[in-house]
């Protein structure tokens, strides 16, 4: 695809309500700094508070409604929505602390950490919300690794005007891509039927088993009942030349919070920072709903190599460039930024190859060049998302006698997924994880919304319904692929 740049400022009446959700978000953290130095208001009334007062000083309260044996777990609160009052003391920085792990259903951190101080250990407050803990922790529900979904993404649209132009590469746009407003109603549709974000390697990890042997044990996710884990991931995070003046972000940096955030260019040439992608607009999410998260997941972010990564132009193709060596040590410093806070990391293969199909040859050289010009970059990484979801074999296990597998295995693979419209494809071998995974984009949302009239079962309906979340700026029909 190439198309020349043209910008212009994102708008349109979803850009102003986004702007909207992050003021309410800013809202949000200030509130939660307030949390930090010994201030939180509860559900309770508190018109007669007033903050800029002498803090009060007098033993922390926090209240947490225990389930009894005659409540069920489906009637019990959600973690971190219990009505809580946490005044100035010794302990309440420590409760809120422990708190926002638990919303994350990370009880055994909650209840380690209110016992890490000795001195505060037997505080009632401290003893109280360790009880409260141990209670919520027994109601959890261990997953069945097999009904685990694992749906994922490309580069979100943020202008859609620029992206549906009409131009060539709208089309393309229109068939494998999301527009934010889509990805921020099949969050909170999600959100709403109990789906929790884990991470791949919450599936299944490698351990050495009682012979020596290095073998891939199936994970235990524990939820409360009702709750759905999934994975999320994202293909492609580089934006690419081609994707210039086309309404999205430009690349991720690190934020002066210290979380990754993105740049988008105006039509100006000037730059702004904010939420233009998936990675920062599912962390302000995450901010307001802490218990979409299990125990801090993020999703998997996947690059290809052959442009650069994250928006750095990192290819050696680059390396005549002023600014190669330093995009170098910014990309890495981002990618390192991601995996700071909870994101795993993953190769779309270097050039974006057919990786089942290619000659033997070129899959080792694409193998190499990403481990030379990539893995060099971000550390090792063990996660390998196909291009066009392209596996190495058919549905029947990976064997030390396919080539391929045993070549990325040896490059250090060990979780592999292709592309499956299935609710959930899981297969877990001796010595790998592989997966399906579900596009949530143009063309399958309309497939969805034609299903009926075509004769066809609809793919999403256990996610969202495709009507209430299709960007009513799409071009219809969206072309066959």
């Amino acid at each position: 695809m190439n198309k020349s740049n043209s910008s212009q400022t994102p708008n349109g009446s979803w850009y102003q309500q986004h702007l909207q959700h992050l003021a309410a978000a800013a809202g949000c953290l200030i509130v939660t700094a307030a949390c930090g130095i010994g201030f939180f208001l509860s559900s309770k009334d508190s018109s007669n508070t007033n903050i800029s007062e002498s803090p009060i000083k007098a033993p922390v309260k926090i209240e947490i409604n225990i389930p009894d044996a005659d409540t069920s777990p489906q009637d019990s609160p959600a973690p971190g929505t219990e009505p809580v009052i946490i005044v100035d003391s010794p302990a309440g920085k420590l409760l809120t602390e422990a708190r926002l792990l638990a919303s994350g259903y990370d009880y055994d951190a909650a209840i380690a950490l209110l016992q890490s101080d000795s001195k505060l250990a037997s505080d009632p407050s401290v003893q109280e919300a360790i009880a409260a803990y141990e209670a919520e922790k027994s109601t959890l529900v261990k997953a069945k690794l097999s009904e685990v979904t694992h749906v994922f993404f490309h580069s979100l649209i943020m202008d859609n005007k620029k992206a549906f132009d009409g131009e060539n590469d709208s089309v393309g746009y229109n068939q494998v891509m999301t527009t934010a407003g889509e990805f921020e109603k099949i969050l909170q549709t999600m959100y709403d039927k109990g789906y929790v974000l884990v991470r791949m390697h919450d599936l299944a990890y490698e351990t050495t088993d009682e012979n020596g042997n290095t073998v891939m044990k199936p994970g235990t996710i524990l939820l409360p009942e009702g709750k759905h884990p999934f994975v999320m991931s994202q293909d492609d995070v580089c934006y690419y030349p081609y994707m210039d003046g086309d309404g999205f972000a430009s690349r991720i940096i690190v934020g002066e919070d210290g979380k990754p955030t993105c740049e988008m260019k105006l039509d100006d040439g000037t730059v702004t920072t904010g939420s233009y992608d998936l990675v920062p607009i599912l962390e302000d999410f995450i901010q307001e709903h802490p218990d979409f998260s299990y125990k801090g997941a993020r999703a998997v972010i996947a690059f290809t190599g052959y442009e650069g990564i994250l928006g750095y132009r990192t290819s050696d193709k680059y390396a005549d460039s002023e600014t190669y060596e330093q995009d170098c040590r910014d990309a890495a410093r981002v990618a390192q930024c991601l995996k700071d806070n909870g994101w795993e990391l993953a190769s779309h293969s270097w050039g974006h190859l057919m990786m089942g199909e290619i000659e033997m040859d070129r899959f080792k050289a694409d193998t190499d060049k990403w481990e030379q010009q990539v893995d060099s970059l971000i550390g090792p990484i063990d996660i390998i998302l196909y291009p066009f979801g392209n596996d190495i074999a058919d549905w029947r296990p990976y064997t030390a006698e396919n080539e391929r597998f045993t070549y990325l295995y040896n490059a250090g693979f060990r979780y592999f997924c292709n592309v499956d419209s299935n609710k959930a494809w899981i297969q877990i071998g001796d010595n790998y994880l592989r997966q399906g995974r579900r596009n949530l984009d143009g063309y399958r949302m309309w497939k969805d919304i034609t299903a009926e009239e075509e004769d066809r079962e609809r793919k999403l309906a256990d996610l969202f319904r495709a009507e209430d979340v299709f960007d009513p700026d799409r071009p219809t029909p969206v072309p066959e692929m």
